[in-house]
């Protein structure tokens, strides 16, 4: 990790340097000003950026201006400004170092859910100190991980059971990763993309491609982020299956083959998402306990793997329309500062 120098308490904050998406498809860095913390103010931290990223799905639909406006302020991230489609500063995974709050957290390395910027001042509840197992590159997952529990939670898959994960993005390899590790579970990975066998392979997961993929199972979850992979979902299901619905798909239509067996079989198509704790898990879980599992979990090195590459914080505007592209094959793209 490189080294970092506290800044003195009360001393002038450095400018600020921000990703703006400025209309849909195009993003640019915008300078911002940070006023100077008190050298009595305990409620704030000073972060220095270390990472950043960019994984597909949310990002790529605030991207190319497909948010909804029924969902402009549902979908608004914690640190958002601006206002959809565009302009906006949107982001959710940013891992930096602590240097200017309380003398307890200087020079911690932090986990926090704000946007694409080199420097930035939150409230200290907003930060979550990382685990000394979890590094600050792998830290960058935390959000996806986030996602992939919550849909854990909400398919609860039982000891034994047969599950298929479609779709290999990074949330899905997560999701797949997850139940895994659940004593006697039969897991398989499916995407209509052969390379995606590595990724598996790392994960310790089997992997499938939807023509090979062995049906009747009792879970399918569903991560494609398309129809034809909920189609998929939909056939591999056994009688009486759970069908967890993880994508979003933003403004588009989407078409759900409900004909067929559907009925027959007394399938459940539920929704997961992440912004809302399961309500079976709202008496002893918040997001903050969510998050730092989420970060413990990050200290498998196996989930290195989920990591496409790295851009420098300099060139993300230039590089954001190929990363978030409907054909791009990015995972998650580690941006550095």
């Amino acid at each position: 990790m490189p080294h970092q120098t506290a800044i003195l308490q009360g001393s002038t904050s450095p400018d600020a340097t921000a990703l703006w998406l400025v209309q849909p498809g195009t993003a640019e860095l915008r300078e911002e000003s940070l006023p100077p913390l008190a050298a009595d103010d305990t409620s704030c931290v000073e972060v220095k950026t270390l990472y950043s990223a960019i994984s597909r799905g949310t990002e790529a639909l605030v991207f190319h201006g497909r948010v909804p406006e029924s969902e402009h302020q549902r979908m608004r991230a914690p640190f958002q400004q601006g206002e959809f489609p565009a302009p906006v500063k949107y982001g959710y995974s940013n891992v930096g170092t602590v240097i200017n709050g309380p003398d307890a957290l200087i020079n911690q390395t932090v986990f926090c859910l704000f946007p694409h910027q080199d420097h930035y001042q939150v409230p200290v509840s907003a930060v979550q100190i990382l685990p000394e197992s979890t590094p600050a590159s792998r830290a960058v997952l935390a959000a996806n991980m986030e996602t992939a529990i919550n849909g854990v939670w909400d398919a609860s898959p039982l000891p034994g059971e047969r599950v298929s994960v479609v779709g290999a993005g990074v949330v899905g390899a997560l999701v797949a990763y997850l139940c895994q590790r659940i004593i006697g579970t039969d897991v398989q990975l499916i995407d209509i993309n052969p390379a995606r066998q590595a990724l598996a392979d790392s994960l310790g997961v089997r992997f499938s491609m939807p023509e090979q993929a062995v049906n009747d199972q009792d879970l399918v979850i569903h991560a494609s982020g398309h129809t034809d992979g909920l189609a998929t979902a939909l056939t591999l299901a056994g009688r009486e299956a759970r069908i967890i619905e993880m994508s979003w798909f933003g403004e588009g239509n989407v078409s759900v083959p409900l004909g067929g067996a559907f009925h027959s079989r007394r399938l459940t198509l539920r929704a997961s998402q992440v912004g809302q704790l399961p309500p079976h898990q709202q008496p002893r879980w918040d997001y903050a306990r969510r998050l730092q599992f989420a970060l413990r979990l990050l200290e498998d090195p196996r989930l290195d793997a989920l990591i496409s590459g790295e851009t420098p914080f300099a060139r993300l505007p230039e590089q954001a329309p190929a990363l978030l592209a409907a054909n791009s094959q990015v995972l998650c793209q580690r941006i550095v500062y």
